[in-house]
């Protein structure tokens, strides 16, 4: 599989680069952004994954996210996905609306037409990506990975973390979408994703995976209590229920004033790399 470098710049202490190449996953051309700390021949460094939100690709947390000086401090490597396949021959919701289709893959394998050629980003994340970084870049180490995410992207770093044990050493959020069965952004999502089985919408659903017996080795979610989104889309309350009832270890924070923009996830996005890096120590 070949890799296309589309841009590489000096920044902190390390590389940020812009990466393309042909998804077998997606059957689309996708892109991600990946920094890398400088290091010495021959070392390897843990991986971080960042996973956007709706209306987001690679570039919003690369331009705005502030994680570089920290990911250079602490020797990680920073990588950004896209959030959906793109393209000419990609559906996109017939509205126009920005909820759903192109930008608002939710981090799930469709399995209902037109979606379920394209919008496959959970196999993408969880399967092609990670092998893509492996052959590419010697210096990643994959045996310490940790994942983070925002709103929708909190959403699949949650539930990818839950659905695979032992793969991430720690898991982060900013504002995730935690019960996406019980919001209205879910319920569309996934509804035309999957079809109107809400069973098999439980593997999208952190809550709904916890309650099932799932669990993380840790947790740190912060959520600013300004967010317009938080009473009716977020619903972080829910989360700290599941929490609490299943015994998963948690930091939960609430930060007053703050609202759901990357103003936000910036303030906090060195803490977050800061707590991960103690976690992924050799």
């Amino acid at each position: 599989m070949t890799l296309e470098t589309l841009s590489t710049i000096r920044s902190h202490g390390g590389t940020q680069g812009v990466y393309s190449h042909a998804s077998t996953t997606t059957g689309t051309d996708m892109t991600f952004a990946l920094f890398v700390p400088d290091h010495a021949p021959g070392t390897k460094l843990p991986v971080l994954w960042y996973l956007s939100g709706l209306t987001c690709t690679h570039a919003n947390v690369m331009e705005k996210g502030e994680y570089r000086a920290a990911c250079a401090e602490h020797g990680v490597i920073f990588v950004a996905p896209d959030t959906s396949p793109r393209g000419e021959d990609v559906p996109d919701d017939p509205d126009g609306a920005w909820d759903f289709g192109l930008g608002a893959g939710f981090y799930v394998d469709a399995t209902v037409e037109p979606w379920a050629k394209h919008y496959r980003m959970r196999s993408y994340i969880e399967d092609e990506l990670p092998s893509l970084v492996l052959r590419n870049f010697a210096s990643a180490d994959l045996t310490r990975q940790a994942i983070t995410g925002h709103s929708m992207g909190g959403h699949g770093a949650l539930t990818i973390g839950l659905r695979n044990p032992g793969r991430f050493r720690s898991v982060s959020a900013f504002s995730p979408i935690v019960a996406p069965i019980r919001c209205p952004w879910g319920e569309k999502a996934l509804g035309h994703y999957l079809g109107d089985d809400r069973e098999a919408w439980r593997a999208y659903d952190a809550c709904a995976l916890l309650d099932d017996g799932l669990r993380l080795p840790d947790l740190l979610v912060d959520q600013g209590d300004a967010d317009t989104f938080l009473a009716e889309q977020l619903r972080t309350d829910l989360l700290v229920e599941a929490c609490e009832r299943n015994g998963q270890k948690a930091a939960i924070r609430m930060q007053p004033g703050y609202d759901h923009s990357y103003f936000f996830i910036s303030t906090f996005m060195a803490e977050h790399v800061a707590w991960h890096a103690e976690r992924l120590k050799a």
